[in-house]
Parts: structure tokens; sequence; C-alpha cells
């Protein structure tokens, strides 16, 4: 005599599949607004109202990475300024950007990304690929990413 089991069949969940999109390239931005080094603050601060952006990678010719200026940094320059009573006309993002900049991989798993937003407490990570800027994601796109993965298998 055999073995009988008596669980009830089971409804098949929803799984991961391998066209799940949960990498931080699934959901990054791609069009974005950058800056060159030489800017003036002035033109950095107008882009952050006109774009409702808190910052913006800031790249060379060769679109390289090589640094980030936040509206934090232009607030810091616009009180450096009136302080010493300098005038703003000859700031420019080289002098302002933070150049020690931490990216992120296209590659790595999204809830991977946002323990390491909380971990960071950073707002955006840009994406480098071969030593290009490629794109950026910010806490905004691991929620959006989030909602659209509601209701499946978190793995």
């Amino acid at each position: 005599m055999g073995i009988k089991s008596f669980l009830a069949s089971r409804k098949k969940t929803k799984k991961d599949t391998p066209n799940t999109p949960i990498k931080v390239s699934d959901y990054m931005t791609t069009n974005l607004i950058t800056f060159k080094s030489n800017q003036r603050i002035e033109q950095v601060i107008d882009a952050i109202i006109k774009h409702r952006i808190s910052g913006a990678p800031v790249i060379n010719e060769k679109n390289e990475l090589i640094g980030v200026i936040s509206e934090g940094d232009c607030i810091k320059q616009i009180s450096e300024s009136r302080y010493y009573n300098m005038p703003m006309d000859n700031a420019t993002v080289e002098k302002h950007m933070v150049k020690d900049v931490e990216t992120i991989d296209g590659n790595m798993n999204i809830f991977d990304a946002a323990n390491k937003f909380l971990n960071s407490k950073r707002r955006r990570f840009p994406i480098v690929e071969n030593g290009k800027l490629v794109g950026q994601i910010s806490q905004k796109d691991i929620l959006k990413a989030a909602l659209k993965l509601k209701g499946q298998n978190w793995k």
C-alpha cells in the first residue's frame, strides 16, 4: 500500500521568470541632465529648478563621470559667496562638485540597490559601464520598481 498525501492541491503562484526585470539597468534613467565642469553654478541652479531635480552627474567631453553636483552644493556656494562677499560670477561646477562619486552596477539586483540606498543615505547613484556614464538610479526609481514587482515572489 502506497503513501497517500492529504494535502489539497495548491494554487500555482506567479514566480519570478527570467523575463521579470529586477536589475538596476531595467529601472535606471538613461536620458540624463548632466553638467560640465566649466559651467557656472548659476546655470546649474537654473537647471535644477527648471527640471525639478536635486542634482546631476558631471561629465567630461568623453562622457566619463568626473563628479556630481547637487542642490546642496549650490546652496553651500550661495552661502559662502554671501559670507565672503564674493560674486558668484566665477563660481564653476568644478570648484563645488563632489569628485569622489560612488557608483552602482547596472547588473545589481534592485533590492540590493535598495539596501545600498539605505546604508549610504544617498539620493541617486550614477551607473558607469566601460568608463562611460550610461544612466542613473534614484530612490524614486527603486520605489517605481517595487510597485511594478508588487505581488510577485521577491527573491
